[in-house]
């Protein structure tokens, strides 16, 4: 149905079929354990389809919540309020049936790291793999229907050779002349040892914060085994203090680079061309996909070192031009101020909305995070 609708936009890439089939497939997404999905489709009086929507919920997205949250997603639709408000009815009263108090959306059956929010400020570059791409009139058919900014996702992309500002020198020179740190990249480690020094940092950064649970080994593990057809190890980079992880900067290359000659199809034609394009098609640009600290080593230099080791050691790589920091919550201070101190620039802005099905509840934004 959306290739119809952008069929005249080069910057559309479509997601890749089989990483849509995997969000619904009750066997191999773990959320229809303790959670459902719903999914419609919307047809004229001539049976074309001319929307689509899913609704669904799953008991992470309530954590911290005062109200039952669900969600809606994967939204496409002409530029017609009527269809869009009937496909938001639609979604809604099953949510409602389901005893949720109101709806985010445009969000993910899944982690927020896929598929979360609606585009709204620049639809002149592609987008970045499984990130939210869409029509500019879909704003206004999310705030017609009531939905208000619950918080916005902002994405940054900063020039790999651009010298790092001296607020980070300062902070490295803690650390720099300390033998028991290391900053290193990956190469030559066992996807058993990657999963072990992720688990560690994760957990020691994250786990009990904002509803986050601890990350069991087999997990990251199947994470790093699901990264190997597209990881680079020399841009996956961990913090050391006397051989124990205490940080990491994981990258990865901008997949749509390459996705953008699959056509949305990773079926055995689509493998052999991804192949082909991954080996010798141009490549400018990676993906900065989490960058965390132990919490015991954050504000100790760290950070700074991790960055530092990604301006000297994968600048001088001359693989990539740029890094696009994948978004950013206008809720995480922390991290808009790194961004801030390395000069990135914010080149586009989502949105995820919620309304209340209940319109007498004050309305509230995403508090910001400690």
């Amino acid at each position: 149905m959306p290739r119809a609708l952008y069929k005249d936009d080069k910057n559309w890439i479509p997601h890749i079929k089989q990483d849509i089939q995997k969000v619904f497939d009750p066997q191999k997404n773990k959320l229809f354990k303790e959670g459902k999905a719903q999914r419609w489709l919307l047809m004229d009086n001539t049976q074309k389809v001319i929307g689509r929507i899913a609704a669904f919920h799953f008991p992470k997205l309530s954590v911290g919540q005062s109200h039952k949250i669900g969600g809606l997603g994967f939204f496409e639709c002409i530029n017609n309020k009527d269809a869009a408000h009937l496909l938001f009815d639609t979604a809604t009263s099953w949510l409602k049936s389901e005893g949720m108090e109101a709806v985010d959306g445009p969000i993910n059956f899944g982690e927020r790291d896929a598929f979360w929010g609606l585009l709204v400020e620049n639809f002149q570059d592609i987008s970045s793999y499984k990130m939210n791409y869409n029509l500019p009139f879909y704003k206004e058919l999310f705030e017609s229907y009531g939905f208000q900014t619950y918080f916005e996702q902002w994405c940054f992309r900063r020039d790999i050779y651009k010298p790092i500002l001296e607020v980070f020198n300062k902070k490295l020179s803690a650390i720099s002349d300390n033998p028991n740190f290391k900053i290193t990249n990956v190469r030559g480690k066992s996807d058993r040892q990657i999963a072990l020094d992720f688990c560690e940092v994760y957990n020691s950064a994250w786990a009990g914060t904002a509803g986050l649970k601890r990350m069991e080994h087999q997990q990251a593990l199947q994470i790093v085994k699901a990264m190997k057809p597209i990881m680079d190890k020399d841009i996956m980079v961990f913090a050391y203090y006397e051989d124990k992880p205490v940080g990491f900067y994981i990258n990865i290359p901008e997949l749509n680079e390459i996705f953008r000659h699959v056509n949305g199809n990773l079926n055995w034609w689509g493998k052999i061309k991804f192949l082909y394009y991954k080996c010798f098609g141009k490549k400018e640009t990676m993906v900065g996909l989490v960058f965390g600290v132990s919490k015991e080593f954050q504000g100790r230099g760290v950070e700074s070192a991790l960055i530092k080791y990604g301006e000297q050691e994968i600048a001088r790589l001359n693989r990539y031009s740029q890094t696009i920091l994948t978004w950013i919550g206008d809720f995480n201070p922390k991290m808009l101020k790194i961004v801030e101190n390395l000069e990135a620039q914010k080149y586009r802005t989502l949105i995820t909305y919620r309304k209340y099905f209940d319109e007498s509840i004050p309305f509230e934004r995403c508090p910001p995070l400690n």
